[in-house]
């Protein structure tokens, strides 16, 4: 087995995209490994006319991974947006999986990314003995993105300051990164695109320029539609991540993730799921990544200081520290909906019982 924690999109799920080449006869981009059909397939999941199952790694909107798939095989930027937690980063790393075999030209937005992180950077040392020069040049993941002809993705665009935002403009619609140093220029070879993420919660903070929204389609990932849906999509990352980490405890039961989904779902809506009761939001995002946080730190405790189920007690923790970020706002609203709703409800009283002693 392998000794990486997380190995990338394209090591993990190799054989089913190998599978999905060998049958795709559809037609395909230039330089994309697949066709777009094969990777909206690889992405949702399903079964293949040779009777080979493909794992979904994203549920929901079929539409929604066909508009962004669709989006890439254009000269248009994908601009996926969403609250946190609804797997824009996920998606982002398997589009790029399956359309260019490649997920790591990635750069990473926050308020100290400078231009030399998206365009390109230098070898200091050797710029100085020798001046500037190709070999001197550092290239960014975005420059090896354009001159091999695969997908670039950048994290958190609105989080980078705005007059670095727009060294993406020229990128984006001349398919090409000047380089006046050396009187040149990088020309981006077919097959070349980029994948941003935003969060919905950044908005005015640093907001994309009206020249450089007109070159990226905006993609909206929602949160899961239904209860089933967020119930399904952390059992299969919990079941995932439990491999990788190789714990020691047996699978969670659904009805246990059925309840810590609930509760997110309910403070997250502020009402409760017969829509009967209002109930005080609290100020976390309370994301289905976070649901499936709190599952994992469960097993573990479960697994490493108890007999290997996970229980109640196990479970309380990792919800105190999910919802209370703000210890008074948010400790006021979690005592309210423990005495409220959880103690109130059927089958719920372990769980009353061990959050209230840790609260």
């Amino acid at each position: 087995m392998s000794q990486v924690l997380r190995a990338h999109a394209e090591q993990q799920y190799a054989e089913e995209l190998a599978i999905l080449a060998q049958i795709d006869t559809r037609p395909r981009p230039p330089s994309w490994k697949l066709s777009p059909w094969a990777v909206s397939t690889y992405l949702l999941g399903g079964k293949l006319e040779n009777g080979a199952e493909i794992t979904p790694k994203y549920i929901g909107s079929r539409r929604v991974i066909e508009i962004a798939v669709a989006t890439l095989a254009t000269d248009r930027g994908l601009l996926l947006l969403g609250v946190p937690g609804t797997a824009k980063s996920w998606v982002s790393e398997h589009l790029s999986a399956a359309i260019s075999g490649d997920s790591t030209m990635l750069i990473q937005g926050t308020a100290g990314t400078s231009e030399e992180s998206i365009r390109y950077g230098w070898n200091y040392a050797r710029l100085l003995a020798e001046g500037p020069s190709t070999e001197a040049m550092v290239a960014s993941p975005l420059m090896r993105a354009m001159q091999d002809g695969k997908i670039a993705r950048l994290e958190e665009l609105t989080r980078i300051p705005s007059d670095v935002q727009d060294t993406l403009i020229t990128i984006l619609s001349e398919k090409t990164l000047p380089v006046p140093e050396l009187n040149t220029e990088v020309q981006a070879v077919r097959g070349f695109n980029i994948i941003a993420t935003a969060n919905d919660r950044d908005r005015g903070v640093n907001d994309l320029s009206s020249a450089l929204k007109r070159r990226f389609n905006t993609v909206v990932l929602p949160l899961p539609a239904t209860i089933d849906e967020e119930v399904e999509i952390v059992r299969q990352r919990v079941a995932s991540l439990g491999r990788a980490l190789e714990l020691p405890a047996e699978p969670p039961a659904v009805e246990e993730i059925r309840r810590i989904v609930t509760i997110f779902r309910e403070l997250r809506s502020g009402v409760t799921s017969d829509s009967k009761s209002k109930l005080k939001s609290t100020s976390g995002t309370l994301s289905t990544a976070e649901a499936i946080s709190v599952v994992n730190q469960g097993l573990a405790l479960a697994a490493h200081f108890g007999d290997g189920q996970m229980r109640a007690g196990d479970v309380a923790s990792g919800l105190l520290g999910a919802v209370v970020k703000d210890p008074v706002q948010d400790r006021v609203a979690w005592l309210e909906y423990l005495e409220t709703v959880v103690k109130e409800r059927d089958g719920w009283k372990d769980l009353y019982r061990a959050c209230r002693e840790i609260s």
